[in-house]
């Protein structure tokens, strides 16, 4: 049952210029307790092991910090492709017993990770890997928490639930993408309603990742893209955050000039090491980088959007995160220019233009980028009867986790929904003239 608080906070969402002042006042003060939280509360950073031995070298680690029954933590998509063996034939070459679980979903429910819980604590595992995407990892991050603290999933979502620190949590990152295993942060679907609900513990971070090129050469363009774009958004959230540091600035423009330079290379050709590996650095960094400045608008939509209409997280924060580089352009002019300096995305005899041009010169290349990804900015089934109770959902998730540089009533919300409804189906009819010619 939510609280007062929430329930009154829930009402200021809505045009009412007055009680929109109301809530834009709540959803500030909020955003100065996160950043006074960031800085009190000490968030671990996991040793991270990169290239081709990687693997062998975070199966190492977990050996020699004493585990003898590892719980892998997988989906059956990777699990039919093989590719947890690269681990499972280093820890037999080992001896080292595991039991592996290839049970989650994207999105995982309380069910899914609760199964995988049971199946962990009645092999008497000591430790838990995961393998797989953010799916999976946050999987393992609430299984490795209940596991540690003796109690259900439900009972830990919120903020600093647990009282017992985390099973040893390893993990080996197959997509460029959430940089989950490097956040404090694990997100469970409702098994009846798939609503999204969020456990915040920095005890949740892994001892260890292991980004491995080899193991994410396989991964679809199509999956490659979407991931990666969850990467850049993440970057450019953070950068734009009222919370933003010297720290996580630095994570954060290190993160937007590798997968500018990077993600193209790996979606045109999924066997480029090089290009896979500083994409999954770029996701780590990422991760990094909005573990203290937040996130914002783009994904609080996006999460919604995945919610309403099965629509791949990654790709929700593309088709929504040009119309809010749009919403922040104007109060992120300054940081967003200062951005472009620093990754290089200044065009030639641009240096001396004003702050408005290089900003949207900047933005107007993420759009090129998207563009060139062929990623499907379309949202199918889509109502503008969802679009109260979506906006209010959205803008509770901003006002309660995020500190933004532009705060927006539920109209604004709907606004951009319309935007996005308006242009798949626009696109729609594009497809169907063509259908018709051809």
């Amino acid at each position: 049952m939510p609280s007062k608080k929430q329930s009154s906070l829930s009402k200021l969402v809505n045009n009412n210029p007055l009680q929109h002042a109301g809530y834009l006042a709540v959803a500030k003060t909020r955003a100065k307790v996160l950043k006074a939280f960031s800085y009190v509360i000490p968030i671990r950073r996991p040793m991270l092991f990169v290239g081709e031995t990687a693997c062998d070298e975070i199966c190492d680690m977990l050996i020699n910090e004493g585990s003898t029954n590892v719980f892998i933590v997988t989906d059956a998509v990777l699990n039919k492709l093989g590719i947890p063996a690269k681990v499972t034939d280093y820890l037999d070459s080992k001896s080292i017993s595991y039991q592996l679980y290839d049970g989650i979903t994207p999105d995982p429910t309380f069910k899914v990770v609760e199964e995988g819980l049971r199946k962990s604590v009645d092999a008497k595992c000591d430790s838990i890997l995961a393998i797989g995407g953010g799916s999976v990892i946050d999987a393992a991050k609430m299984i490795a928490m209940s596991q540690g603290n003796n109690c259900k999933p439900r009972q830990l979502i919120g903020i600093l639930k647990a009282r017992k620190p985390s099973m040893p949590l390893y993990c080996i990152p197959t997509t460029a993408g959430t940089g989950s295993e490097a956040t404090l942060g694990a997100v469970v679907s409702d098994d009846k309603t798939h609503q999204k609900a969020l456990s915040i513990d920095p005890r949740m971070v892994p001892l260890a990742a292991a980004i491995d090129p080899v193991i994410m050469k396989g991964m679809p363009a199509h999956i490659t893209a979407d991931t990666g774009i969850d990467v850049l958004t993440h970057a450019l959230e953070a950068w734009m955050s009222v919370n933003a540091s010297v720290e996580t600035d630095y994570y954060a423009a290190s993160a937007v000039k590798s997968v500018m330079q990077y993600l193209p290379m790996a979606y045109k050709d999924g066997g480029d090491l090089k290009a896979r590996e500083e994409m999954g650095i770029a996701a780590h960094y990422g991760g990094i980088a909005f573990n203290k400045a937040g996130l914002g608008y783009v994904h609080a939509i996006a999460h919604q959007l995945g919610a309403y209409y099965s629509i791949p997280h990654g790709r929700a924060n593309a088709i929504v995160l040009p119309y809010v580089l749009d919403l922040n352009r104007k109060a992120s002019e300054k940081r967003l220019a200062e951005l472009a300096k620093k990754t290089g995305m200044v065009k030639h005899g641009q240096a001396s233009s004003g702050n408005g041009a290089i900003a949207d010169n900047l933005i107007a290349q993420v759009r090129e980028l998207i563009k060139s990804l062929n990623i499907d900015p379309t949202v199918k089934g889509m109502k503008t009867s969802d679009f109260d109770s979506i906006a209010k959902a959205a803008a509770k998730e901003v006002s309660d986790t995020y500190a933004v540089p532009t705060y927006m009533p539920a109209s604004g919300i709907k606004e951009i929904l319309t935007k996005i409804m308006q242009a798949s189906e626009g696109r729609s009819g594009e497809n169907k003239s063509s259908d018709k010619a051809a």
